[in-house]
């Protein structure tokens, strides 16, 4: 028997189709170890950068199972994403089952020809592209450990900094300055509506934007009195060549302009669509095509657009560290549109329609500019811009791609022209423009920060960390990480910068290609850093006070004057005196209610407990948070469900809120964390002794352990037993 194991459950299913009974493909379901959270011990720096991994909670089971068969197995196979994370879970799986003599095979699409392809060159592992990973993983660690520290200590509790999220947070805080400093000045755009000598309408826009209105109505009044004509109609012939195929980067910035998916919405789906088999692996840096692949576009653009259409050619990839051996995103195979949930098929048919547009011949355009002026030439030039299609090419395939072009009458120099109406606007010179989704990763791939694969979880941090928040489709630097980048900018301009941080992406290239090595690199980066990092938190003093409020705001409570803070909702109005008086006001100005003695003392600490409005409602706790995070229980026992907890025996699962809704948790938290998602029903399960949950009308009650096979919902009447 052979035994193939892959990360994803709807990946091994797929593949099992294509492999027959002679294998056995099971799915680790992602990583099976790492380091423990939020711990900086995790890493043994003086003996080398050693990371010390633990086995992620609920994968014992999963490891059990893979040992099991693989005792039973003659052939193990190691079939993980191609990349560095996958090569990195090869190696996890190894080390955690114990795994004796496995080989690594690549899959780069999901079809019986790719997969039969790839068992017909296994290799060992990689392993200088899994201490490229182990490294990215150590070194962000570290970092983030010893910057959110600080930042804790000198700014506010809770926050945190990263050393590929705050240079990217930087970019987008940078152009919210620019955007504030700016001083809009003012502006007439002037146009006019003419009538051919055909009797067309013709639209145009004069070159000059003037100023000031004396200017603006002296252009006025000389266009309403004067006789005009066609002085140059300008025709260029322009040709246009296809985009090259999809990579990580340039289909997170086409999906995110012509379909709105944020970046970590097309990975999800791309995820998908790869997994099923439909495209090829989807995180790639690289813009080639195999000869298979170009063969089997060439017939459908034949098909499609007719034998003139086809042009084949193949894109050299500008990227110096793109991985050859990868593939464009494309799709496997050309035929019919398969059946797909509606997102995935809109992903899918872009995906389609720009592999297939790059092996066509390019378009053919006329572009033509008509200039009119008076006939004397008293006015500035009005003109228009417009374009032809003469030839499609691959415009056929993507007419998406071809921008709204003006259908401009046939026209000759010195045609009369009769003037209809004169129109003038006035407007503001604009602010520059703040980041898109997709703005922000082709300025991330720009400056060379991240990866593809890195791309759309450095923008979801930012957003889950309230660093970033979205007006439309902009990002904009909310005040939190306006003050984080503030922090950071000045006290550690080479974390926020470019140079430092692509230079190190760069070392981790060349771990991954054996040129480097794993410990020195991280010594040279990391020894002075944590160098730095000890400095700051001696010389520098807490970052809370933002500034001096204006005379106009006064505390509430005891009238002394007003500084500026940062608070978990952002910046707002604290009095002077504080924490003599507490008391606070908005930035606008209104009056912040805060904690309310309930003159009680806390049984941890003997301070005050105090009532605070959460998240979810009033609460009680102690008024020294968070040195002391006490916070008195419901002693109603309203959310209580009877049921003890299993883990510690001692505490009864009581019923929470979440950011994502209800759970169950154990009331003797933080000394147990026991959690659950559904109301447990007091019984345990048969299968693993966890506790079972509450089922629905069309679901029965389930186990609350993820790795048991009575966990997954299941129809009435089955045992969930397989």
């Amino acid at each position: 028997m052979n035994l193939l194991i892959v990360e994803s459950p709807s990946k091994a299913k797929t593949i099992g189709k294509y492999l027959g009974k002679d294998y056995t493909v099971v799915a680790s379901v992602g990583h099976v170890r790492d380091l423990p959270k939020s711990n900086k011990n995790a890493i043994d720096i003086e003996g080398g950068f050693v990371a010390k991994y633990q086995t992620i909670p609920g994968k014992e089971t999963v490891i059990s199972s893979i040992k099991s068969l693989a005792k039973k197995s003659d052939t193990i196979l190691l079939a993980t994403d191609p990349d560095r994370e996958g090569e990195a879970i090869a190696w996890h799986l190894v080390e955690a089952c114990g795994l004796k003599d496995p080989k690594r095979v690549l899959f780069h699409e999901i079809t019986e020809t790719g997969i039969k392809e790839a068992l017909t060159h296994p290799r060992l592992i990689d392993q200088n592209l899994r201490r490229a990973q182990e490294a990215r993983r150590v070194l962000d660690r570290l970092v983030g450990y010893d910057l959110s520290g600080l930042i804790w200590k000198k700014v506010r509790y809770g926050l945190s900094a990263g050393r590929v999220q705050s240079p990217a947070l930087h970019i987008i805080a940078l152009r919210e300055r620019e955007i504030s400093a700016f001083i809009p000045e003012t502006f007439w755009r002037l146009s006019g509506a003419f009538l051919t000598e055909k009797k067309e309408i013709l639209e145009l826009l004069c070159s000059e934007e003037p100023r000031e209105q004396s200017r603006t109505e002296e252009i006025l009044n000389l266009a309403r009195t004067k006789e005009w004509e066609v002085i140059e109609v300008k025709e260029t012939e322009v040709v246009r060549n296809p985009l090259p195929p999809f990579t990580t980067s340039t289909l997170q910035q086409t999906a995110s302009s012509r379909l709105g998916f944020s970046p970590s919405n097309t990975m999800r789906l791309a995820q998908k669509l790869y997994e099923a088999g439909h495209i090829t692996y989807m995180r790639t840096d690289s813009v080639t095509l195999s000869e298979e692949a170009i063969g089997n576009i060439s017939v459908a653009v034949k098909t499609a657009f007719g034998e003139n259409s086809l042009q084949v050619r193949q894109f050299k990839t500008k990227s110096k560290n793109a991985q050859e051996a990868h593939e464009a995103i494309r799709p496997t195979s050309f035929g019919k549109l398969p059946k797909l949930p509606d997102d995935q098929l809109k992903l899918y048919r872009l995906i389609r329609t720009r592999t297939m547009a790059s092996q066509m011949i390019p378009a053919e355009l006329l572009r033509t500019k008509v200039s009119a002026n008076t006939t004397d030439r008293a006015v500035p030039d009005f003109s228009v811009t417009g374009s032809r299609l003469v030839t499609p090419g691959w415009l056929a395939a993507d007419p998406d791609a071809r921008k709204d072009d003006v259908e401009l009458p046939k026209l000759s120099p010195g045609e009369h022209l009769t003037l209809q109406e004169v129109r003038d606007e006035q407007k503001e010179t604009e602010p520059p423009k703040r980041y898109s989704e997709a703005g922000l990763v082709k300025e991330l791939e720009k400056r060379g920060l991240g990866r593809p694969s890195t791309y759309a979880s450095i923008i979801k941090t930012l957003l889950d960390r309230q660093y970033v928040e979205k007006e439309g489709r902009s990002l904009k630097a909310t005040e939190t990480g306006d003050v984080v980048d503030g922090f950071l900018s000045e006290h550690f301009p080479d974390v926020v910068s470019d140079t430092l941080t692509a230079a190190m992406e760069n070392e981790l290239d060349e771990i991954a290609d054996g040129k480097r090595e794993y410990a020195k690199t991280l010594a040279d980066f990391y020894g002075p850093f944590s160098k730095e990092v000890k400095e700051k938190d001696k010389s520098t003093g807490k970052a809370t006070h933002l500034g001096e409020a204006d005379e106009i705001h006064k505390c509430p409570t005891c009238g002394a004057s007003m500084v500026i803070k940062l608070g978990r909702s952002g910046k707002f109005l604290s009095c002077s005196k504080y924490p003599e008086c507490s008391g606070a006001l908005t930035m606008e100005g209104k009056e912040i209610e805060g904690p309310k003695p309930t003159g009680e003392k806390c049984p941890d600490c003997e301070s005050d407990l105090v009532e605070r409005e959460g998240r979810y409602g009033k609460f009680i706790s102690c008024s020294n948070y968070p040195k002391c995070k006490y916070i008195k229980k419901d002693e109603s026992g309203q959310n209580s469900t009877g049921v003890k907890c299993p883990k510690c025996d001692k505490g009864e699962m009581v019923e929470k809120r979440g950011k994502f809704g209800v759970f169950y948790s154990c009331s003797n938290y933080p000394d147990c964390k026991h959690a659950i998602k559904a109301k447990p029903t007091g019984a345990l399960c048969p299968t693993c002794g966890a506790l079972m949950m509450q089922g629905t009308k069309t679901i029965p009650d389930r186990c609350s352990d993820k790795t048991c096979p009575n966990h997954n919902p299941h129809k009435i009447g089955d045992t969930g037993k397989k």
